[in-house]
This record gives structure tokens, C-alpha cells and sequence, in this order.
């Protein structure tokens, strides 16, 4: 038999062309609740010695570069040039008008002790006033928010609150994520079809332009990547790709993937890779932050619930395993029972089913904190969507599917069905930056060590 050639360790492709990370990078935070406040008062935790940025890939992270044996393992903020910590400044809108370290105090969630240290830098960062209809978010009546004959009028004060920032902040380089609450409902309609399309229904106060959409309008007008971290439709639209694509400013979304979903989608490519059945998930939380407090409503809660109901489907895929998936029941709860705070609490019940169809049974009770596990989440996509602008290969293209690995619902080029499988996208996020650097892609066939 012959042997085998070795195989080439020459690069995939050629490294592409990244712009350097020079000056400072902005970050704009449409609002400024606990995720918000977890996220900025822990990244100047960290600048100052007080702890550690667990739970970040970008900061902690590796990547293995080559083969097992060429024992090639930076870490990720070493391989690629991300922004500094140290380079980040802050602003948002909120319809509350409290600084950040008062809204984060109300939010309940970091310990006073550790607050207090970081106090005069959270206090410094004053909310602008939102642009808010409590139509869209029905359990909040916040009145620091901005007014203007039509949602047109609106973006244009976003626009100029962009830029003021860039001016006064002296940063290089923008990005804006939604930290905002979840909104009502909403189906694309024919104004979201197009620029001219949406620019006209603005005009005229459209009920299908909702707030998030107006916020990443005025980010993508100004060439401002924009990541949608509630379920909302926000960027998932063929406006924004249009806009996104036009003035290179990287999108993506949506949902962060923190507590309940987290467990499903490390347990569910489990049960799949070992073809274990599934009669049912019927998942419950209980919750009592502002998110808590917005998904009280139904128009909220169905926004939710589209969100975490879909990634069971496209993990399982039913239409493949008829006899292990196709009568799956999968039912998703939502309580808001405010003595929890931002201490989630949630319980899942899975009834699964293998050998000759005899039935099991798992109980998960986790009992998370959903902030502590949105803040890291916020801490890389910004990082990365900043990446991505300063990339030739990735600035133009739109969404970054290579960044579905912190969203329940990622976005997808239309017409194909999105990737949920947590380990998959870890892959491809890794793949992609190894991708750009000229590394070779890890396929882990191993085929080599055996010549």
C-alpha cells in the first residue's frame, strides 16, 4: 500500500488585510440597565486590578494554531489585533436619567464593595435621552427621552448624538450594541424592504419602525457596526443588510446567549450526536429585573419566546430524525416574580428516550445570574465587530455569522437556516480568525498523525 503523502502545513489562504487598532474605540450602548452597567463597571474593574475578565474569549481565550503536536496555542487577543481595554470609552441612552453607577446600584446586581471602587468612573457616564415609545415596550414609562415630529426627526438626533461623541470622546472608531429591553412582536413589512422604503415610512411614524430599528439606522447611516442583543428584528432586516453591506459597518444578532438557552444548546448536540430521542423540554424561569418586568407582557414574551422556541428545532432537525425528534413537545415559560432580581432562576425537565424507546429523565435547576453572563458576551462582540470593520475580507459582507456563538437567534444570510450547535460555532468563530490570519483550518480528521 502506498504510503500516504504528509500533509502540507502551508497556510489556507493569504492573511488578510487588518487595519490596526490605533486610538480609541467608542462603544454606544442603547440602554443602560443591568446588562449594561455589569458590562461597563466590570471593564474598569478589570483596567484596575480589582478582578478578572472570566467568561471572555477575547481575553482568556486560546486558539490552537497547526497541529496538536506544535503545541501553538495563543491566546486570541494575541493572534488577532483587538482594541485595548484600556482604549474603550462609554456613552448610551437610556429612558431612565440615572449615571451608571446609580443604575447599576438600583440593578442589584454587583456588590456595593466592588461599585464603590469603581464609583467616580460609572458616576461620569450620564445616559443621552432615548428614543422611546412605551407602545413597543409596555412595562416601562421612562421620561428622559427624546422628542421630534416623526421617527425620521428621531434618527437624525441620533445621528448628531453619534457624532458629538466621536468628537468629544476622541475616538477612532464606533460601535454600538443594544443592551435595550425586549420589544413587542413585530413581522417585517414592506417598509423595512429597502432604504427609500424605511426612510419613508419614518416620515410618516410607521408603527413597524420600532425604536431599535431607528438606533441601528442611525449607527449603519453613520458606518457604525451594530450588534442587537434582545430577540428584536432590529438589524435582521433587508434594510439594514442593505445599509450594513453599503457603508461597511457589520451587523449581527440576535438575542445574547446567557442562561436557559446556554443549556440547551450544550445538552442538545449531545443528545443528537448519541441519537437519544426526545419526547419533550418544558423549560421555566423566573426572573425579576426590568427584563423580568418587560416580558410580563405578552407582546414582549412572544418576541422571547420565538427566540428560545427555534433553537431546539434547527439543533434536533426533526426533518432528519422523524422517530427521534418529529413529536417533540417543547414548551418555554417565562415568570417575573420580583424578589429574584437579576438572579435568574431556571428549570428544565427533559424527557428523553433511547435503546428500544424506554424513556428517561433529566431535571437541570440552574440558577444563574443573567447579567454576569451577558456582560463578557458584550465585552467580545465589541471587540469583534471592531475587528471585522477593520478587516477587508469581513467590513463589507454585512452579518458576521462567525459570531453566532453568543446569540439565541443568529443572524443568517436569507434562506439559510442558522447554526445553534454551541460547539459548531465555537468552530467556525475559530476558524474564521484563523481564516483571516493565513492559518491553516482546524478540521480535527487527524488523518496526519498516522503517516
Amino acid at each position: 500500500m502506498a504510503k500516504r503523502p504528509k500533509t502540507a502545513q502551508k497556510p489556507s489562504s493569504k492573511t488578510a488585510e487588518i487595519q490596526p487598532a490605533k486610538g480609541k474605540l467608542g462603544v454606544m450602548i442603547p440602554g443602560m440597565g443591568a446588562v449594561a452597567t455589569t458590562f461597563v463597571a466590570g471593564v474598569e474593574s478589570v483596567r484596575k486590578g480589582l478582578a478578572s475578565p472570566f467568561g471572555s474569549l477575547t481575553q482568556m481565550g486560546t486558539i490552537r494554531l497547526g497541529k496538536r503536536t506544535d503545541g501553538r496555542s495563543p491566546k486570541v487577543k494575541e493572534f488577532v489585533p483587538l482594541a485595548s481595554l484600556d482604549d474603550l470609552v462609554f456613552t448610551g441612552w437610556d429612558p431612565f436619567d440615572d449615571d451608571m453607577y446609580t443604575a447599576a446600584r438600583k440593578a442589584g446586581v454587583l456588590e456595593r464593595e466592588l461599585l464603590d471602587q469603581v464609583k467616580p468612573f460609572l458616576s461620569s457616564i450620564k445616559p443621552r435621552p432615548a428614543v422611546f415609545d412605551r407602545n413597543y415596550v409596555k412595562k416601562l414609562d421612562g421620561h428622559h427621552v427624546k422628542k421630534g415630529k416623526n421617527k425620521m426627526e428621531l434618527a437624525e438626533q441620533l445621528r448628531a448624538d453619534i457624532q458629538e461623541f466621536k468628537k468629544s470622546s476622541g475616538a477612532s472608531r464606533l460601535i454600538t450594541i443594544w443592551c435595550g429591553s425586549t420589544e413587542i412582536f413585530l413581522k417585517p413589512t414592506s417598509a423595512h424592504q429597502s432604504v427609500k422604503a424605511f426612510e419613508k415610512a419614518m416620515q410618516v411614524n410607521d408603527e413597524a419602525i420600532a425604536p431599535s430599528m431607528i438606533y441601528a439606522y442611525a449607527s449603519l447611516m453613520e458606518g457604525v457596526p451594530f450588534a442587537n442583543g434582545a430577540p428584536n428584528l432590529t438589524v435582521d432586516l433587508p434594510v439594514m443588510h442593505e445599509l450594513s453591506r453599503k457603508n461597511e459597518a457589520p451587523i449581527c444578532g440576535k438575542d445574547f446567549k446567557t442562561g436557559q438557552t446556554l443549556m440547551k444548546t450544550i445538552l442538545a448536540p449531545g443528545f443528537k450526536a448519541r441519537l437519544l430521542g426526545l419526547n419533550g423540554w418544558f423549560s421555566t424561569n423566573i426572573l425579576g429585573n426590568r427584563d423580568g418586568e418587560v416580558l410580563d407582557d405578552p407582546g414582549s414574551f412572544k418576541t422571547k419566546e420565538e427566540s428560545k422556541l427555534s433553537v431546539l428545532e434547527h439543533i434536533l432537525q426533526p426533518d432528519l430524525y422523524p422517530e427521534l425528534y418529529g413529536k417533540m413537545s417543547h414548551v418555554v415559560r417565562i415568570n417575573y416574580y420580583p424578589p429574584r432580581g437579576d438572579n435568574k432562576e431556571g428549570w428544565d425537565n427533559i424527557d428523553i428516550f433511547g435503546w428500544l424507546g424506554y424513556p428517561m429523565q433529566i431535571k437541570v435547576n440552574f440558577l444563574c445570574r443573567d447579567s454576569i453572563l451577558a456582560a463578557p458576551i458584550v465585552l467580545d462582540l465589541i471587540l469583534f465587530l471592531d475587528l471585522a470593520k477593520r478587516t477587508s475580507e469581513l467590513s463589507g459582507i454585512g452579518i458576521q455569522e462567525w459570531l453566532s456563538f453568543y446569540f439565541k437567534s443568529p443572524m443568517t444570510a436569507p434562506g439559510l437556516y442558522p447554526e445553534h450547535d454551541l460547539f459548531i460555532q465555537l468552530m467556525k468563530l475559530k476558524n474564521t480568525l484563523r481564516h483571516l490570519k493565513g492559518e491553516e483550518l482546524i478540521t480535527h480528521l487527524g488523518l496526519e498523525y498516522y503517516d
